[in-house]
């Protein structure tokens, strides 16, 4: 069974379209798309030129053309363009006291006003967006402890959501995916994005997987997900991976592949329908404990020194603990040796979130 495992995915991978090679660099959202800052500067640009053209058309009799002596509507757009411009050939020259002071109170501010916008305009797209594009080089060059969420399909693209909600900086997350309309929604969220195949040791590398403080992989099949997963550990032994796998078979293959957590959601989707059958409130409870948004939370931590020798019934924290993992053994609340906790002990506690009562929920 495991060696046809093992071919599916080594057949899976010959089967894709591979990415090229040279994938996007990392990004974050911008507030305005590019288009729209353009067309807002040019908009209001041709706005302020409209304004003294209207009002040179106004004052035409104070302008004087030294060529036929005749200013004509499109002598006035001229005019206009080459007095913003500061060109100024003398063809055409305001000569009465009215048209002076227009030159010099209105149209000279006006001036100014479409100078910074087009140097504004300059600065934006040219020096700003190649110093945004080198800043996010050197960040993509320092990135630490970062989460890196490789697949944005419905599982990963929900993680993310909730990494936020429960207090991740988006600036921290780095989602890779090879679609550009699943990173576009992922790029609204301000996480770090990357257009390019997980699969791939170039790409691992460039997002520093083996610095992230955890690697949350769903790519959508199981046999690409274990293969990003055999890739990962390949390249940080040492850094968590969460894997989302459909099929319980695959479990196996994906811990053998180096997966900390395997999740299977059409299992847990089943816990979900077995609970409601056994009582209403049960489905209700498990789904509140899953999300942030719920009045309790599952939380895992590290016992801290003041809880060592306690019993995990009183916790400094004020939660409720479940379980204690000591030695990579899993021991329940009711066993004599959570009585006496241990320095390296991890708990898993049940405390209110801030969505719930502060005096308890029943839980």
């Amino acid at each position: 069974m495991a060696k046809k495992q093992t071919d599916r995915i080594a057949s899976g991978k010959s089967d894709r379209v591979v990415a090229a090679s040279k994938f996007k660099p990392l990004r974050r959202a911008v507030k305005i798309p590019v288009w729209g800052d353009l067309s807002i500067r040019l908009g209001l640009a041709l706005f302020l030129i409209g304004i003294v053209v209207f009002i040179h058309w106004l004052d035409r009799d104070g302008l004087v053309d030294s060529v036929d002596g005749h200013v004509s509507f499109l002598d006035i757009v001229y005019f206009t363009m080459i007095s913003i411009t500061t060109t100024g050939f003398g063809d055409i020259a305001p000569v009465t006291d009215s048209a002076r002071l227009i030159e010099a109170v209105i149209v000279t501010p006006i001036r100014f006003a479409v100078f910074f916008i087009f140097v504004g305009t300059a600065y934006n797209f040219i020096i700003k967006r190649s110093w945004e594009k080198w800043r996010m080089a050197r960040i993509q060059e320092k990135l630490s402890d970062h989460v890196v969420v490789l697949g944005y399909g419905i599982s990963g693209s929900q993680s993310v959501e909730e990494l936020i909600e429960r207090g991740t900086d988006p600036n921290q997350i780095v989602v890779v995916d090879p679609s550009e309309e699943r990173l576009v929604s992922a790029e609204k969220l301000g996480v770090n994005i990357m257009g390019a195949d997980a699969t791939r040791d170039e790409t691992l590398k460039a997002v520093r997987i083996q610095e992230a403080s955890n690697v949350l992989v769903s790519a959508g099949r199981d046999d690409t997900s274990i293969l990003i997963v055999l890739t990962v550990r390949h390249l940080a032994p040492k850094v968590p991976i969460s894997v989302v796998v459909r099929a319980d078979d695959n479990e196996l293959l994906a811990r053998q592949a180096g997966a900390n957590n395997v999740i299977n959601p059409v299992r847990f989707t089943g816990l979900l329908l077995a609970g409601s059958a056994k009582g209403e409130h049960i489905a209700d409870y498990l789904a509140d404990l899953a999300s942030v948004n719920g009045r309790v939370q599952l939380v895992e931590r590290i016992v801290t020194k003041e809880e060592c020798g306690c019993s995990i019934s009183d916790l400094s924290s004020g939660g409720r603990g479940l379980r204690i993992y000591r030695n990579g053994r899993a021991i329940g609340y009711w066993e004599e040796e959570c009585k006496s906790l241990e320095p390296g002990d991890v708990i898993v506690e049940i405390v209110p979130s801030e969505n719930g009562t502060t005096k308890g929920d029943g839980h």
